[in-house]
């Protein structure tokens, strides 16, 4: 809405200036007209015609976007305002923050903030005064209490317009209201109810009690004047300087007095501790010695319990002992008999193996000798029927170690009877290997 109300501004200006650009325009030409008619001297020129009428509508009709814009009022943020008439004066009601249309020249907004404000006395907690180029001390509010004493205080009170009653307080009160009339109410709440403490009581035994008593003033007089107040708050209290060193000299007497009457308690309650201390020593030490003459007697009751229980209990005991070392003693005997016996049993048994293998060895040897000696004569007879056979025979069974190397048969056999007698001493020490192991 600004933009539109700056663009129509715009536009009616621009239309206020081309129209004075034509009449200046006109005014270059009749310029030039007459120059040119003086020169020449002779036939004129024809006259520039004045456009009169068209700069004319152009102002008129550039009053219409500039009336428009003018009728256009924005109200910001944090802020309200009221129409003022000239005609009726202030006109009842409040312009919230936006957009609102007045009558262009016959009415005008006057805006007010309606935020928190903050008016204060003395020093600020940041360093900085409440007004420029101010002493500290003529900024304080000077206040007279019940004694007389000229106190300094320092104030701090947040308050805000009432939105809803713009209108009263631009028809009645003057302006700026923060300079008006915020510093003599608070100034005059302050001085009306200071004197009736005294300066102790201000200072620190009602201090809250006053400062509830201003708020509550202060509020009442400006909310009659369409100011809503927040929060009155007293920051500091300057108290005169003679008067500031007797209350901190008297002031030190009484923390120095409470602190030796804290002190005495201290020592009477340490007193007190130390008698109840000691009383419950003795009564400890006395239950003490009790508990332990009936922890003896205690127990030389349950040794003498436990002896007539004891001693059958030994008795008893030594039977059993007795009863168990016979019984290891019989079992000792009775094992012992049982390995001689069963050793006998093994000897016997191990006698009769022997005697057994012994006999089937024998037998074998026996079966073995006559099965070899059976064997050997079906062979010879074989051989003396086939004297080549031997040939043969030693050609496969000697292939892999020996050369076999054919002779004529009038040899004598001399080969075949040194196979012969080398194969018949080979099978009796065979024979006689197998003996031996059984004998051994």
């Amino acid at each position: 809405m600004l933009a539109l109300k700056y663009l129509l501004m715009t536009g009616g200006l621009g239309m206020i200036l081309a129209a004075v650009s034509i009449l200046g325009y006109d005014l270059y030409r009749e310029l030039m007209y007459r120059r040119a008619l003086a020169v020449v001297g002779g036939t004129a020129p024809p006259q520039p015609e004045w456009r009169w009428r068209t700069s004319l509508a152009l102002a008129l009709l550039a009053w219409g976007p500039i009336l428009l814009a003018l009728s256009i009022v924005v109200v910001p943020s944090g802020m309200a305002g009221v129409r003022v008439s000239q005609t009726s004066g202030t006109l009842p009601g409040t312009l919230y923050p936006g957009v609102h249309l007045v009558m262009p020249l016959v009415e005008d907004v006057a805006l007010f903030d309606t935020r928190d404000q903050v008016f204060t006395t003395g020093v600020l907690e940041d360093g900085k005064n409440a007004g420029a180029n101010v002493s500290a001390k003529s900024q304080l509010l000077d206040v007279q209490a019940k004694e007389g004493l000229t106190l300094g205080l320092a104030i701090t009170v947040r308050y805000r317009l009432d939105s809803k009653r713009l209108d009263y307080i631009q028809s009645n009160l003057p302006r700026p209201v923060e300079r008006e009339i915020v510093p003599p109410v608070v100034a005059s709440a302050w001085r009306e109810l200071v004197p009736n403490y005294t300066v102790r009581d201000v200072f620190s035994a009602k201090r809250e009690e006053v400062r509830q008593r201003a708020a509550g003033m202060i509020t009442r007089k400006l909310a009659a004047d369409g100011i809503v107040v927040k929060e009155v708050m007293l920051r500091d209290i300057q108290l005169p300087e003679e008067y500031a060193k007797g209350l901190e000299t008297l002031l030190l007497k009484e923390q120095e007095n409470d602190r030796m009457g804290v002190e005495t308690e201290l020592k009477q309650k340490q007193v007190r501790i130390s008698e109840l201390e000691a009383e419950a020593t003795k009564v400890q030490q006395i239950k003490q010695a009790e508990g332990e003459a009936q922890v003896h007697v205690l127990q030389a009751k349950g040794e003498a319990d436990a002896m007539q229980y004891t001693l059958p209990l030994k008795e008893k005991q030594i039977q059993q002992s007795k009863l168990e070392a016979q019984a290891r003693k019989e079992a000792t005997l009775q094992n012992a008999e049982a390995e001689a016996q069963a050793k006998v049993i093994d000897s016997k048994a191990e006698t009769e193996r022997r005697k057994l293998l012994a006999d089937a060895e024998a037998n074998r040897i026996r079966v073995t000798a006559a099965a070899d000696a059976e064997r050997l004569q079906s062979e010879a007879a074989i051989l003396k029927q086939n004297p080549l056979l031997i040939n043969k025979i030693v050609a496969e069974r000697l292939s892999d170690k020996l050369q076999i190397m054919m002779v004529p048969a009038d040899g004598k056999f001399f080969f075949a009877n040194d196979v012969l007698r080398s194969m018949n001493v080979a099978n009796q020490a065979s024979q006689s290997e197998p003996s031996g192991e059984q004998q051994r």
